[in-house]
């Protein structure tokens, strides 16, 4: 085989090499496993039931500590009595546990985050609902049951100091120890901070750059990554999913499951 020969069978080795790393770089970052997220649950007409029969990744609940109960509610304005963590989301979840035997979900494997979003003092409340959760062994004990608290959190240095059920929803520029990190559980940001694409069209190359940017420092920490404040449409969706995002942020908790389903 002459020379010339030689270095294009070369040339072309190196090409498809090439080629095959970045496609299996691809499908490395797509096969990160995509979960949907129902924020502010609570606000919708069937707060858990809605997000858990769509077989949602993660559902949040805002708390307040008032006259020694959990509220769930948005603002302090809008705290109904009536309308507590355990009667919302703790006791329908332990009823659906019981009749999948064990299980969070009839699929086995599958896991659920409860972010829990305080409003109110950080550590008080944060002490009551550990006080509360320790009620619901079915609850603390599950290996695919998470709780994550978000808000009104303590100091990372503290992180450790609290039971194992016990996780943080972290931010990409806090700084964490070995121990603080074990106990972060999600990191999630202000989509805003880092792209004002409205959902709709072309997103810029640039403000793209920037939100890849931010789940990769996440992902770099072994953290799954979710943004909050997001555009609530399809087309950001897919960019979102197309970046690795973990968690996509919705209020359309029926129409994100439909999406992720086609």
């Amino acid at each position: 085989m002459n020379s010339k020969k030689t270095n294009r069978y070369l040339l072309l080795f190196v090409f498809c090499s090439l080629l095959f790393c970045s496609w299996n770089k691809g499908m490395g970052q797509n096969s990160r496993k995509v979960n949907a997220h129902s924020h502010n649950d609570y606000e919708q007409q069937r707060p858990f039931a809605l997000a858990y029969e769509n077989r949602f990744g993660s559902i949040e609940a805002d708390i307040w500590l008032k006259d020694g109960l959990l509220v769930v509610a948005h603002d302090a304005k809008d705290i109904d009595p009536n309308k507590t963590l355990s009667v919302l989301y703790l006791d329908p979840l332990v009823k659906r546990i019981e009749e999948n035997r064990g299980h969070v979900y009839p699929d086995k494997k599958k896991e659920l985050q409860l972010l829990i979003d305080i409003k109110s003092d950080a550590i008080a409340t944060l002490n009551t609902l550990i006080l509360e959760l320790k009620k619901y062994p079915s609850l603390i004990h599950n290996k695919n049951l998470r709780f994550v608290i978000s808000g009104n959190r303590p100091q990372p240095s503290d992180y450790a100091n609290y039971p194992s059920f016990i996780y943080f929803d972290g931010r990409p520029a806090e700084q964490y120890d070995k121990k603080a990190l074990k106990k972060v559980g999600l990191i999630s940001e202000n989509y805003y901070k880092f792209a004002m694409w409205n959902g709709k069209g072309e997103i810029a190359d640039n403000q793209r750059a920037a939100l890849l940017s931010v789940i990769n420092k996440a992902h770099e920490m072994g953290k799954p990554f979710r943004f909050w404040a997001t555009p609530d449409t399809e087309a950001s969706w897919k960019i979102f999913m197309e970046l690795g995002v973990d968690y996509i942020n919705t209020d359309k908790v029926e129409a994100l499951a439909d999406f992720l389903k086609r």
